[in-house]
């Protein structure tokens, strides 16, 4: 066990203890106030990955471990889970606990009775990950990983049903509050996949009673979380309020210097500290900054749209400093990108000319502008596929595409994409229409990204239009390989790099890797490099995967961004987390300054 945790990252820093005092009860009086850009696709830990959705399930349902939450550098604690792992010397077999005492939200599938939290509920829930008709968008962080688990599967797909009371041999309760599970292989990155709520567990009780014809229950959450779901109006609202079965948990102990005053004034308080939490979705920038000014937000992700309106030169408006609002800002552990379908018939393959196609495109784009006019130089020209944020980056790549539409106009007409019919566009290279059709939203945003995109396929002589759409049902689309191209981004919820290169590995088709390349040079680098420790040997097979990404024009690379986050002063115990955004339950009001504006 000893040698295996040496091989992480994680890094302990000074910190700053304090025994626990008596508890002070959640206040549910107070209600925070927040707003997503985006509505929620659902609340399935094991059937949702993206953003939004996942602020609230980590909310209801908790999640296996978590960054100790004031302290630098990041240091993982468990959560649900009491303590790390346990991890044989060889990485293979790992011990988890998890806390007793912890209770799912009441719910009437259980007859008035309290619910506690058992091991079998994780391996359940772990094993939906597996369930073929779930299609959990998170297959890739357990695929393989499990001793006797391909079977079961292979066995599901084949009966059109995953046995559930089949055990595995690689997964399994061994007492009460104790999972064991046996890995094919070491793994050094699965600790920090479990940050992510898509380990949370479920009941299945719950998801009996409510699942639909796929597996998934995503309108009845159910968790252990210190919050459960109170009102949800789908494109309007979340209304979430304090789960009263929720452990006994108390405020962070640990911390910097500057933390000392957040901690002693919070000293044994239990949390969550509010008892309700509301959250508006707002998708445009500028009604969000609004209600944010209006003193009906307590803290906002300031829109790129919107930067202007809150920063002077760099720094915080005069006119909200002097309100007390407080501004920070840092470079998220994110990547905004474009992908091309390599199904498709006409962007898709690996032919020369294919690539040739995609390549002009991507070096037509101008990038420089998509920084300065987008994103309001909010962030940076990416030079790889993995953010300067993460372990792994290479800090020594430059640039990935060259801006130069002479080339990328030359590019083209060597390969035969020339207007054959005379009406002012190019055509495929054997005489077909040659139409790009761009996926987006219907937000201002992303309306100022489609005119950049507009201009750069003129500037080619290339034919495009646009999809318009919702963001979750362009989500949907685009794991099943309807989009041809579209623009999305990547955040980490992790330290390392692998959670970027595993947006191009072929088995996470229909899961993360939206472009669905199918390359066996990269499938083998992100094979080997899952064999490895952290560390110089494993992030050398990152560039070499980078590379082949870029070698194929799989992308448009896209931007590094930054996140501005604006503090109403009376918000207490906010501290910015890169690899998570919002965590409610540490966070408190004083009520007496938001009542003086």
């Amino acid at each position: 066990m000893k040698r295996f945790l040496q091989t992480t990252l994680f890094a302990v820093s000074s910190v700053l203890a304090f025994a626990n005092a008596p508890a002070g009860a959640t206040d549910m009086s107070k209600t925070l106030r927040v707003a997503f850009q985006v509505d929620i696709t659902g609340f399935d830990p094991q059937a949702t990955n993206d953003l939004y959705s996942g602020h609230v399930n980590n909310a209801v349902f908790d999640v296996m471990y978590e960054f100790d939450y004031y302290v630098r550098p990041m240091k993982l604690r468990g959560s649900i889970a009491d303590g790390l792992p346990e991890i044989s010397a060889d990485g293979l077999t790992w011990t988890i606990k998890i806390k007793k005492g912890q209770f799912f939200a009441d719910d009437p599938v259980f007859k008035g009775k309290k619910r506690e939290l058992v091991a079998e509920d994780l391996v359940y829930s772990w094993k939906r990950m597996l369930d073929p008709k779930i299609i959990s968008p998170t297959l890739w962080h357990i695929d393989g990983k499990l001793v006797g688990a391909d079977a079961l599967v292979a066995e599901a797909k084949k009966t059109g049903e995953f046995d559930y009371d089949k055990p595995i041999e690689g997964l399994k309760a061994i007492d009460r509050y104790t999972v064991q599970m046996q890995l094919t292989r070491p793994d050094y990155v699965l600790t920090e996949l479990m940050l992510g709520y898509n380990w949370s567990p479920v009941a299945r009780e719950v998801i009996d009673a409510y699942k639909d014809p796929g597996g998934r229950v995503m309108s009845n959450p159910v968790g252990v979380g210190p919050y459960r779901i109170k009102d949800w109006k789908k494109g309007s609202k979340v209304v979430l309020t304090k789960n009263e079965n929720f452990r006994e948990e108390y405020f962070p102990t640990n911390g910097e210097g500057g933390d000392a005053e957040t901690l002693a004034r919070n000293k044994g308080k239990r949390i969550p500290l509010v008892g309700n939490i509301d959250i508006s979705i707002i998708e445009e920038g500028n009604p969000r900054l609004l209600s944010f000014k209006a003193g009906t937000l307590d803290y906002e992700f300031v829109g790129i749209d919107m930067i202007a309106s809150v920063l002077v030169n760099g720094k915080l408006s005069p006119e909200l400093a002097a309100r007390g609002i407080r501004h920070q800002r840092a470079l998220d552990p994110a990547l905004s990108y474009d992908y091309f379908n390599l199904d498709d018939p006409v962007v898709g393959g690996l032919t020369p000319d294919r690539i040739a196609l995609r390549r002009a495109i991507i070096m037509a784009y101008p990038v420089d502008d998509y920084v300065r006019v987008v994103f309001r130089n909010q962030a940076e020209p990416a030079n790889q596929i993995i953010p300067p944020t993460q372990t792994g980056h290479n800090a020594k790549k430059a640039r990935s595409v060259r801006q130069d539409l002479q080339l990328a106009n030359a590019l083209l007409d060597h390969y035969n994409y020339k207007d054959k019919d005379g009406d002012g566009f190019r055509d495929m290279p054997d005489g077909k229409p040659l139409v790009i059709t761009r996926s987006t939203t219907p937000r201002a945003i992303d309306r100022e990204t489609d005119e950049l995109w507009k201009k750069t396929f003129d500037s080619l002589k290339i034919k495009v239009e646009f999809n318009n759409q919702k963001w979750p049902d362009l989500l949907k689309q685009g794991r099943a390989g309807q989009l041809q191209f579209w623009g999305l981004g990547w955040i980490s919820s992790a330290t390392d790099g692998n959670s970027f290169v595993q947006l191009l590995y072929s088995k996470n088709i229909g899961q993360s890797n939206f472009s669905r390349l199918r390359d066996p040079r990269y499938d083998e680098l992100y094979e080997r490099a899952q064999k490895l420790p952290i560390g110089p040997k494993r992030w050398a097979l990152y560039t070499a995967m980078n590379d082949i990404a870029i070698a194929y024009s799989v992308w448009n690379p896209g931007v590094f961004r930054y996140q501005n986050v604006v503090i109403q002063p009376w918000l207490e115990n906010y501290k910015r987390n890169p690899f998570r955004q919002h965590f409610w339950h540490f966070m408190d009001l004083d009520e007496s300054k938001r009542s003086k504006g």
